[in-house]
């Protein structure tokens, strides 16, 4: 007699051998993208071959979903440089060229990214630039200011002047003809910055409470120097009120637990301050269960140069991702699956504890098939050495990515998201409500 209850039939398998679905063109491309730290190794994925992937998929891609993913990809997922890259493959197609100015013009976000792009497509080599981009790069110079521009005005191999010769834009005031002369002929006002205050020789601790005070260092600049600011003496009264008052829009979740590496003493204000982009949002609804992949490949670095794994990008999600849930219990798994306290912000990090193990998703997602609960998100690089099946009948089950895997694990009706930006939590969120 036929069996009906059989294990579900795939060519595809993950690294570890469980068998695995083959994601389309669009969703291959958005999984490479909101992922890469570019040209960086991952642990079963060199950046070379993600970069070269990005490169083939963006002609199997319409073009407006191109566009929209390099978006999402700067505003949502707060990356820099793959951004730039789709609109240059996007370049490269008579099919995608029509949308390039308006997405070059809207992903460049920084002085710098104008000279970065420009690097990126003169990589294999000078050639003409398209008129799409020149007409993209015209309309982002125009939204920088003599401070911006002066502090990103670099001697490197593309300076900002090659870029206003080439792209030629035309000024809307006579003011901005003036700031882009002086641009050209390296006449413009030394910008107030950390950087060159301290390169200058001024003195540390005066200079890092200034700029405090003053409220001119960015988020990730804050981040970035706790460690210089504490070792030149500053107050920490008054780093305690930069961390109150920064920014977070363009700061990853994963920044913050680096931070606390450096500055431990601070992880009540980095906490708070990690969690403000989530005080609007709604909560989401019912019983939440928050799986936490915890296996060895965890241990990847996000990029070569980084101390900071998967792991790390998947525990800053699991610290928001508790927020915003209005009962919640959180596991993680590997070999076993074990359930964490019932703790918060870095109190959680440090109950995931360390990656190491075996990868057995399937058994863990068939664990909650008896418990009820209203919705299952795992966090993960979907690899598994077992079958994952579906989430429990009547549950939505999230499955988010931080890693590049081509393939993806799950059979059934999982909702599969990609990145490590706070902006997957807040599609859930958007989703469910626009589904009641």
């Amino acid at each position: 007699m036929a069996q009906l209850n059989t294990t579900p039939r795939t060519p595809h398998r993950t690294h570890e051998g469980a068998p695995a679905l083959a994601l389309g063109a669009h969703a291959t491309l958005r999984r490479l993208v909101l992922t890469a730290l570019l040209w960086e190794d991952q642990f079963y994925v060199d950046g070379v071959t993600i970069a070269q992937g990005i490169r083939d998929l963006v002609p199997r891609v319409a073009p407006e979903l191109v566009a929209q993913l390099a978006v999402e990809a700067r505003e949502g997922a707060k990356l820099r440089h793959v951004p730039l890259l789709l609109v240059r493959e996007m370049a490269r197609h008579d099919t995608h060229r029509p949308l390039v100015t308006e997405t070059l013009a809207r992903v460049i976000q920084r002085p710098d990214e104008l000279t970065e792009f420009l690097a990126l497509y003169w990589q294999d080599g000078r050639t003409p630039v398209a008129a799409s981009v020149k007409r993209g790069l015209a309309q982002a110079f125009g939204k920088f200011d003599e401070y911006a521009l002066a502090k990103y005005n670099r001697d490197k191999t593309v300076k900002l002047r090659d870029v206003l010769r080439i792209a030629h834009p035309r000024p809307s005031s006579e003011a901005q003809a003036d700031l882009w002369r002086r641009l050209s002929k390296g006449e413009l006002a030394t910008p107030d910055t950390w950087e060159t205050q301290l390169s200058a020789g001024a003195d540390k601790r005066a200079t890092w409470e200034r700029l405090l005070q003053e409220r001119k260092l960015g988020g990730l600049a804050l981040l970035r120097n706790l460690r210089g600011m504490h070792e030149a003496g500053v107050p920490d009264a008054a780093v305690r009120a930069g961390l109150r008052q920064m920014r977070t829009d363009r700061v990853l979740p994963y920044r913050f637990i680096a931070a606390a590496r450096h500055a431990s003493h601070l992880e009540p204000e980095l906490e708070d301050a990690m969690l403000r982009s989530l005080t609007e949002l709604p909560r989401l609804a019912g019983h939440t269960v928050l799986l936490i992949d915890v296996s060895g490949s965890m241990s990847a670095p996000l990029s070569a140069r980084s101390d900071l794994s998967r792991l790390d990008a998947a525990a800053g999600l699991a610290m928001m991702a508790r927020e915003l849930c209005e009962t919640c219990e959180v596991f993680t798994f590997s070999t076993i699956l074990r359930q964490l306290p019932a703790r918060r912000g870095f109190a959680l990090r440090d109950a995931i504890g360390r990656p190491s193990g075996g990868t057995h998703l399937g058994a863990a997602v068939r664990h909650f098939q008896d418990r009820p609960h209203d919705r299952l998100i795992v966090l993960t690089d979907e690899e598994s050495q077992d079958v994952v099946g579906a989430p429990r009948s009547g549950v939505q089950g999230y499955m988010i990515n931080v890693a590049s895997t081509k393939r993806t694990v799950g059979f059934g009706p999982w909702t599969r998201l990609t990145g490590f930006s706070e902006q997957v939590l807040s599609w859930i969120q958007a989703q469910e409500v626009s589904d009641t």
